[in-house]
């Protein structure tokens, strides 16, 4: 688990922001993947507002099925209305070009359509989980949330994503644990056209890698080569007795000529790093 910054009562003052924010909300309609902060949003609003709160999920094209599946899983066994919203990503306007603010057009389609459905179920708002850890970086998709009105009730209460860890395990929510995810768009270089086939290769490659017991990671897409980016810890498992060949054998089939390991190691945003 991440450090906690400070005692209890740094958390516990944004933790009641939250709740008395969702309350005020009246209703809430969470964009919800099934991630970290998503999960927790989404547990808040359902404990605050009880079946005035309910779960939507875009599928599209770069979320990774197994995320889907855990959005739907987290939903079903606690009886909170979920909706899945099919969205053509790959229609999106720049999107398969893949500009380096590819995410401002893709947020903008996929909220718009999210925003759409909410209302015509009698939601008042829809709401995100960016938190305070998304103040940095480049994200050129909080400019899409703004136009549209999208609510990020974790930041506006000042959250970050430790204490949301950590509230998480208060809560009992096995997320708590689970590490970032982003949309597979971010596995290919800006400029590189976005392929359905890209995104495929990308998600089998990290379901390799997450099959063999490795956490953190991200599989970058350049050319036919994948560049792996792994924990410090686990890069001396990559390099133990056969790990490495079975990897590079898995990597083949799904149709990479190369594969490397990636020596700074895993980080969100790597992508960002040649702008």
């Amino acid at each position: 688990m991440d450090s906690i910054p400070g005692a209890a009562k740094d958390f516990e003052q944004p933790y009641e922001k939250l709740k008395n924010s969702l309350k005020a909300m009246g209703s809430c309609a969470v964009a919800f993947s099934g991630g970290v902060d998503s999960t927790f949003l989404l547990d808040s609003a359902c404990q605050v507002l009880g079946e005035r709160a309910c779960a939507y999920t875009a599928v599209t094209v770069s979320m990774p099925e197994r995320e889907i599946e855990r959005a739907e899983r987290f939903c079903r066994e606690r009886g909170i209305r979920h909706i899945l919203v099919e969205v053509n990503q790959m229609a999106v306007e720049h999107f398969p070009e893949n500009p380096p603010d590819r995410c401002y057009y893709c947020k903008k389609a996929i909220f718009t359509k999210l925003l759409e459905e909410a209302h015509k179920d009698g939601y008042s708002s829809v709401a995100d989980g960016s938190n305070m850890d998304d103040c940095g970086d480049f994200r050129p998709g909080e400019r899409a949330l703004r136009e549209l009105g999208i609510r990020s009730p974790l930041r506006e209460a000042g959250l970050w994503k430790s204490q949301i860890r950590y509230l998480s395990s208060l809560r009992g929510l096995a997320t708590a644990h689970l590490g970032s995810a982003a949309c597979l768009a971010s596995r290919i270089p800006y400029g590189d056209m976005i392929t359905e086939r890209k995104l495929e290769m990308a998600e089998k490659a990290e379901n390799v890698l997450a099959d063999m017991g490795f956490k953190n990671l991200r599989v970058r897409i350049h050319g036919n080569l994948a560049r792996i980016e792994l924990n410090q810890t686990d890069m001396e498992k990559m390099n133990s007795a056969g790990v490495r060949e079975k990897v590079c054998a898995a990597f083949e089939k799904i149709g990479f000529v190369y594969t490397a390991l990636d020596m700074k190691g895993y980080r969100t945003g790597s992508m960002n790093e040649a702008l």
